[in-house]
């Protein structure tokens, strides 16, 4: 293999490992482990609400190495996939094996991680198709004042 093929694979690598730290520090830990499974997790419960159309456009944005993490697994004949928050709340629970009860911590997290390395509005138009129970936890709670 050339030495250019090995820096490009190291760019794709240490684009990942990018995303991966930010989401590690969104979610305050250390353990990048959890911050891969908590980012696939996410970037598939969304991908699997959104029509083929929508979900090829949003792949469209992300790094070539996550790319392949969204797409892994997925059945474009069964999607979208219709589910309410509880339904939502439960397979992001089981798939990125965190609690229930740290979903509404985790997802907005992750939104607000993934949002800043998007181009503007791009993961507003995909969260568009998402219903309103399910897009509110990808949201950041309110401030209270």
């Amino acid at each position: 293999m050339s030495a250019t093929h090995t820096a490009e694979f190291e760019h794709v690598i240490h684009t990942a490992n990018i995303w991966l730290k930010a989401v590690s520090e969104a979610l305050e830990t250390e353990d990048r482990h959890l911050a891969h499974r908590v980012l696939r997790t996410w970037l598939h419960t969304l991908r699997d609400r959104l029509t083929v159309d929508a979900a090829a456009n949003f792949a469209a944005q992300l790094p070539e190495l996550l790319r392949g993490v969204y797409y892994d697994g997925w059945v474009p004949s069964s999607v979208p996939v219709k589910y309410d928050r509880t339904a939502f709340v439960n397979r992001f629970a089981q798939e990125a094996m965190v609690s229930t009860e740290a979903v509404p911590r985790i997802v907005p997290a992750v939104t607000d991680t993934v949002r800043g390395r998007l181009s503007p509005g791009q993961l507003d138009r995909a969260m568009e198709q998402l219903p309103h129970g399910v897009r509110t936890l990808f949201e950041p709670a309110p401030v209270s004042a």
